[in-house]
């Protein structure tokens, strides 16, 4: 589909927020590979972070061709500063212990499978087969961190305080995720993006089964943090990307 030139411009900016998202959080997951408390979760994880970049890779490349500026996707990944990311702040956070990234993964999860569905709609044939490909994936990724958020809150008194301290923790970056800009609302009235703000009802009570069967509180505070989607980000981004970026950055065009 070629896309109006009128809007093109905010629908690449769209991709690559999508392509961001998962650029970031995949790398970030990665970086449990040979540290995951079990061998079976180890290669979970890795291919979990295979499927993000994967993901980040098609939508990246999709913002590239419709930006139609001569960067690729690898450019889109390694050759944009940190205030160029549009990617929500509670994918560059660190890691921590098992239990936040669990959490972590699976409030993203559940954002990123109702987003997807809904864009396996789009007029945009690449938009929409990229998204079901992507969909089945998330499906999965959702499935795997749920089951381990029940396993953990259901489980010992620390893995039940360690999981609880996490959904505490960053309860407050999920708000981010339904933000809704001005280009984002034009962009869906053409079927073209998904409003956020209308996947935050089914996202939430998806999310609170999850909780309570795990026999964790939700937590009550209505404040969130905000700034990724307008490339304010936290000081976790930074070093992030100078660790992912450093090999093409210091050999610019170099191909193996």
């Amino acid at each position: 589909m070629t896309v109006a030139a009128a809007l093109a411009p905010a629908y690449a900016r769209y991709c690559q927020q999508l392509g961001d998202d998962r650029l970031i959080l995949g790398h970030r997951v990665s970086e449990w590979c040979g540290h995951a408390p079990i061998l079976e979760e180890d290669i979970a994880l890795a291919n979990i972070a295979l499927d993000l970049i994967g993901q980040a890779t098609f939508l990246l490349g999709r913002a590239g061709a419709v930006e139609n500026a001569g960067r690729d996707a690898d450019a889109l990944a390694f050759l944009r500063d940190d205030r160029a990311f549009r990617n929500a702040l509670m994918v560059e956070l660190p890691n921590g212990d098992f239990a936040v990234t669990i959490v972590r993964q699976f409030f993203f999860a559940s954002f990123s499978r109702l987003q997807l569905e809904a864009l396996t709609r789009s007029p945009d044939t690449e938009m929409a087969g990229i998204a079901a490909k992507a969909l089945k994936e998330a499906t999965y990724h959702v499935r795997h961190a749920a089951e381990w958020v029940v396993r953990l809150g259901d489980g010992t008194e620390e893995s039940r305080q360690r999981a609880q301290d996490a959904v505490n923790d960053l309860w407050r970056y999920t708000g981010e995720f339904f933000l809704t800009t001005s280009e984002e609302r034009a962009l869906a009235a053409e079927g073209l993006a998904v409003d956020p703000a209308t996947l935050q009802a089914e996202w939430e009570r998806s999310v609170r089964d999850v909780l309570t069967l795990a026999t964790l509180t939700t937590p009550a505070t209505s404040w969130m943090q905000r700034g990724g989607r307008d490339g304010k980000h936290t000081e976790h981004l930074g070093p992030l990307l100078a660790e992912m970026q450093v090999l093409p950055r210091s050999h610019p065009g170099a191909s193996w």
